[in-house]
């Protein structure tokens, strides 16, 4: 089994997730998660759509990985409960007794172990594979050595993050947002402290925050050595950048696959994808410890782009008019792109903009404003244009 694993902070993330090529999604219920700022899901909602990716043939797990005290355990046996009857696929969890009470209630929860108990030995996993977990989404500090050991240890499956933020400290470990404002990291309240710029000397900014996590480089040598599901991070992140990230994911892993992947087309992925997230992104801990490539230190630069600029909603084959919902401000005379699941990426010049009363405008600039471009190429549902910053290749 090899899985293309996407996060989902919100209902409509996950659908995009599946439809750009996820073979499972990972989630947060409004309670015992660690994302309390992400729309997270309602148990209806969870029930629901696991429910359709199982139809799909696809799969869901939810997060159920906040460091427990004990007044968090209120609520708990239903919750679980809950998410048993729903039949989601698995739960991830970091607190032992969480692994414990599922056993106690004898329910049909498949286990994997979260990040959050940062899983970088054998004899660590050795013993949560004793108590039933199935599953060890490795401490994103894991080296290829230590995943090359632990595999041929323990066979038991395991779960890598290729692509997303890092945390500064060990995974699950972090006090700093506690410290500064008293917001529990390992709760789901982290007001990621890492990210701030410190003054130092008066004048000279100071942070501490590692680079992204990119590990296009390393996909076909990870599929090698064993790992079983490729997770993406960034459950607060767009469907833009859901959309972008997997199907990039999708068609590398599939190039792979069918021995038809170039040089070319790794760094097009690459240049793609750090576009995507504004941030500079390196392979971290994989081929040893991170040196000050890989970390920021004097100040950095998160500039937002408005690359996203709108939404496929339909697509008339007769009159070769595509329906858009914009998203940034775009005009006559852009040369853009389109892209989608099944839609070969393709550049397009806009020569004239209609608007919903098929009167021609030259700018779309008011968000989710319905326009209409004339296109002579197929598009389909939920495609999506962006702003041309690259050639295809």
């Amino acid at each position: 089994m090899m899985e293309l694993l996407a996060p989902a902070g919100s209902l409509e993330n996950a659908y995009f997730a599946f439809l750009y090529g996820a073979d499972a999604i990972y989630l947060g219920g409004q309670d015992f998660s660690l994302r309390a700022n992400a729309k997270n899901l309602s148990l209806d909602e969870i029930a629901e759509l696991t429910q359709y990716a199982h139809q799909l043939g696809k799969k869901v797990y939810v997060a159920v990985n906040i460091v427990f005290h004990d007044e968090d355990f209120a609520g708990l046996d239903d919750y679980l409960i809950s998410l048993a009857d729903a039949q989601v696929d698995a739960i991830i969890v970091s607190d032992i007794s969480v692994v414990k009470r599922v056993a106690e209630l004898k329910l049909k929860l498949e286990i994997h172990l979260s990040t959050q108990a940062s899983a970088l030995n054998s004899k660590t996993v050795q013993f949560w594979q004793k108590l039933g977990v199935k599953r060890i989404v490795l401490a994103r500090e894991a080296s290829r050595e230590n995943i090359i050991s632990i595999k041929k240890n323990t066979g038991i499956d395991l779960e890598c993050f290729i692509h997303g933020a890092m945390c500064t400290s060990f995974s699950g470990k972090c006090v700093l947002s506690n410290y500064v404002t008293g917001r529990d990291a390992n709760r789901g309240g982290c007001a990621q402290i890492c990210r701030w710029n410190f003054k130092i000397d008066g004048d000279t900014d100071l942070v501490i925050t590692p680079k992204d996590l990119n590990m296009v480089s390393y996909i076909e040598d990870m599929m090698k050595i064993g790992i079983n599901s490729f997770k993406i991070e960034g459950r607060m992140r767009s469907i833009y950048y859901v959309a972008t990230v997997i199907l990039v994911y999708r068609r590398l892993i599939d190039k792979i696959l069918n021995h038809t992947l170039t040089a070319k087309e790794t760094t097009y992925y690459l240049n793609i994808l750090n576009r995507c997230a504004n941030r500079d992104s390196a392979p971290q801990f994989y081929n040893g410890l991170p040196s000050d490539k890989e970390q920021y230190f004097n100040g950095r630069e998160e500039v937002s782009n408005q690359d996203f600029l709108g939404l496929v909603l339909d697509y008339d084959a007769k009159t070769s008019f595509v329906k858009i919902e914009e998203r940034n401000f775009f005009k006559v005379g852009d040369t853009v792109q389109f892209f989608g699941p099944e839609t070969p990426t393709f550049d397009y010049k806009i020569m004239a903009i209609f608007d919903e009363n098929m009167q021609k405008i030259d700018t779309a600039r008011h968000p989710q404003m319905i326009c209409y471009l004339k296109v002579d190429r197929p598009l389909a549902k939920y495609d999506m244009m962006r702003l041309k910053t690259f050639d295809i290749v």
